[in-house]
């Protein structure tokens, strides 16, 4: 019986060092696992989120005290003179850091699923994205409405609600702020309904978000479309509308593929590979 055991330890060894080294492997081919470390880890992104969220701080009195002042494009008009400034934010990786949702992506060598996302909304675990909470709390204490606009389902709100508070974001006691997805009948992903909700009676000083979509519509649009959209309102970035950095997700890869579903994960890899650019002759 010792000799048989005795035998068996080597292979157990080596099961052992298969098995470690294919988790291993595994967590680092993760397509997610580099900008997953480098948002949770890089001082370059606090410094980059603190960048922006400043920034906007340093316009914040122009914004307020400028009533022609205005981030939403379909609001330049007489009428939003005499309405209240407000900002819109959206939520997740612009005033929310989910990376902990994405490292146990990364751990399951899984993918983003509705159900295990809408189990972490409602952890209420997500952490502030640096710079946010200094900024909506300014803009609340000078009398700006802050408003989020968040693609989280309407269910799952009250994870959201609870998540805000305790990081200390200012809502609003007697008005919903957190306008979420399908939270009403015409309120969809593309948001633009929820932004003209919000210019029905505040005027719109600044827009932040991680995403094209947070500040137009782009969904389903070329990448050439895209970047026609960021020059054709290269006068709002930075003063108007602000970006946050996401190299986990968005609108940018989908658009990397034609946002064409019926792909196969070796298709879509093989076409990202064709977007890479070596500058070679």
């Amino acid at each position: 019986m010792l000799r048989t055991f005795q035998k068996l330890i080597p292979f157990s060894f080596l099961f052992l060092g298969l098995l470690f080294t294919s988790c291993s492997t595994s967590t680092l081919q993760h397509q997610t696992t580099s900008a997953t470390l480098w948002t949770q880890n890089a001082a370059e992104y606090d410094a980059l989120t603190t960048s922006v969220y400043n920034t906007a701080l340093s316009n914040l009195g122009m914004a307020i005290e400028d009533s022609y002042w205005t981030a939403y494009p379909k609001q330049e008009d007489q009428e939003m003179r005499n309405l209240p400034p407000a900002v819109i934010l959206d939520v997740d990786e612009t005033v929310l850091d989910n990376s902990p949702f994405q490292a146990r992506m990364i751990e399951q060598n899984n993918s983003f699923n509705i159900e295990q996302w809408n189990d972490w909304v409602m952890e209420a675990k997500a952490n502030p994205v640096p710079g946010a909470v200094k900024f909506t709390q300014r803009a609340a204490d000078q009398g700006v409405a802050v408003f989020y606009l968040t693609n989280r389902e309407a269910k799952v709100e009250e994870g959201t609600r609870q998540n805000l508070k305790e990081l200390g974001f200012p809502l609003a006691e007697n008005e919903d702020r957190i306008l979420s997805n399908n939270e009403r009948e015409n309120w969809t992903s593309a948001k633009t309904e929820r932004r003209a909700y919000v210019a029905k009676n505040h005027r719109i000083v600044m827009i932040f978000g991680d995403d094209l979509n947070d500040f137009v519509s782009a969904k389903g649009i070329s990448q050439q479309e895209r970047a026609e959209l960021v020059e054709n309102n290269e006068d709002k970035w930075g003063r108007f509308w602000y970006v946050l950095p996401n190299p986990v997700y968005g609108s940018w890869e989908n658009a990397l593929y034609n946002f064409d579903d019926s792909l196969s994960p070796a298709q879509i890899d093989s076409i990202k590979k064709t977007r890479l650019n070596p500058k070679k002759n």
